[in-house]
């Protein structure tokens, strides 16, 4: 019991900066690792060759999918247990755990399942040449059918999280990464005797490295998380706490579900710009994954920091860590801005990029890195704030909003005009308008549920 009151406490006492400071770091570090790792396995994929490059381009979006529901039902998890913590219901803890291992299990074997089925119909569907297509196949089969890492590395992840043990979710996550970014050149290329996969190799050492992160986790919530009681020897399926996991989480799910759909949507309008085009958008989703995360890593961390006080009805609380978080993901936006404006020739040379590439890529980073400083509000506030709240509708409707009925459209339209210099702009725009509609958002859930708290 001592060690569950030291936890309270700090949640619900610790100064925010210095709460937010303790509980981000670890994530963005453990972020800009795993951003890290799919740089380096994606620069590892360009040596072998431009198709390869291309085919884990479009082999993204499905994987992607699969990531979503990975996290939302973390999410939906470690925001419903902060709660029960913030509110001291432990019975409520150990039975959201339990029920999150059950719906990440039953969420891997259909997403198996449909690996299975559906893998070479997407491929072929692509529309590309017979190389990219077939490693396309071959690296969609691997990372589908063997996703159980995904789903549990999430999970075990985001419980250490909700409790505050940000450091194990740290070397959690860095675990994995590691292993990964270790295997990808003896598995691509067939060092020290083992055979020379290429695609193949880099599926694999990505299935591992999430394997592997789901038992150092589950390791940690188990020996160091004193919060959560994982026993199942009176489990009983309650419905009302699957609802409530996925009413937190389906924003996550969704969000990220869109996004797989507009990757796949602009790499369909890219195609008419050449394989190039859809290479150099590839590398830059990678840099804009780097930037990024660490901001996930801030609206994660609030996320914990914000259903804990919610719970615990302390305003004051909840208002302060808003404000600061916005600020501190302003500052790491600036400094990925500076760094993709003044180094995208070199960025795009990690990646083995032809002229091609290069011609197209360099405008590309700076106009799309324009957009992140926009996007921050928008970030913050609905990862941070909206999904704590159970306010899925809202963080649903303005992604749906930024993406399909503004980036994708705006897109087609000023790729019309034969300039994908003009193009690009269209990530602006869509940010810039998202964000005024999430700050206006955010100001009226202030004042309604977070004031009269």
């Amino acid at each position: 019991m001592e060690d569950i009151q030291v936890n309270e406490n700090k949640l619900g006492t610790l100064p925010i900066d210095k709460l937010l400071l303790e509980m981000a770091i670890p994530m963005v570090i453990s972020m800009l690792v795993q951003s890290i790792y799919n740089i380096v396995d994606s620069m590892f994929v360009a040596q072998i060759s431009e198709d390869a490059l291309t085919a884990v381009s479009l082999a993204f979006p499905v994987q992607n999918i699969l990531i979503a529901f990975g996290v939302g039902i973390g999410v939906g998890s470690s925001a419903l247990l902060s709660r029960f913590l913030g509110e001291n219901n432990r019975e409520r803890v150990g039975a959201v755990a339990i029920h999150g291992i059950v719906i990440s299990g039953i969420t891997y074997v259909i997403f198996a399942l449909l690996g299975i089925l559906f893998t070479e119909k997407y491929a072929l569907n692509q529309g590309q040449n017979a190389v990219v297509t077939q490693y396309t196949k071959e690296y969609l089969h691997i990372v589908t059918i063997f996703s159980i890492g995904i789903f549990f590395q999430t999970l075990a992840e985001k419980l250490l999280q909700a409790t505050s043990l940000t450091k194990y979710t740290m070397i959690t996550q860095m675990s994995g990464a590691i292993l990964n970014i270790i295997l990808d050149p003896i598995l691509i290329f067939g060092l020290f005797g083992f055979p020379k996969l290429e695609v193949r190799g880099a599926a694999i050492a990505t299935v591992i490295g999430q394997l592997f992160g789901a038992i150092v986790g589950f390791y940690f919530n188990k020996t160091k998380n004193h919060d959560i009681k994982f026993t199942s020897k009176r489990f009983k399926f309650h419905g009302d706490i699957v609802k409530q996991i996925f009413w937190i989480g389906l924003p996550t799910i969704v969000m990220n579900t869109i996004g797989s759909f507009v990757v796949f949507a602009l790499n369909t309008i890219l195609k008419s710009f050449g394989s190039s085009a859809i290479a150099s958008y590839g590398v830059m989703f990678k840099f804009q994954s780097f930037a990024f995360l660490p901001v996930f890593g801030i609206s994660n961390a609030l996320t914990t920091i914000v259903s804990y006080n919610y719970g615990a009805k302390k305003k004051d609380r909840i208002k302060e860590s808003i404000a600061l978080s916005i600020k501190s993901a302003f500052v790491l936006m600036v400094i990925a801005v500076v760094i993709m404006w003044l180094f995208p020739r070199q960025l795009l040379a990690m990646f083995n990029a032809t002229d091609n590439m290069i011609e197209i890529g360099v405008p590309m980073m700076r106009i799309v890195s324009l957009s992140y400083l926009v996007a921050v509000p928008a970030m913050v506030s609905v990862g941070g704030v909206f999904q704590s709240l159970g306010n899925w509708q809202i963080a649903i409707f303005q992604s749906f909003l930024r993406q399909f009925i503004i980036l994708i459209p705006v897109f087609y339209l000023l790729s019309r005009s034969g300039s994908l210099n003009v193009a690009w702009w269209a990530f602006f725009i869509a940010e810039f308008t998202n964000s005024i509609l999430c700050m206006f958002i955010l100001r009226k859930e202030i004042r309604t549920k977070i004031d009269v708290l």
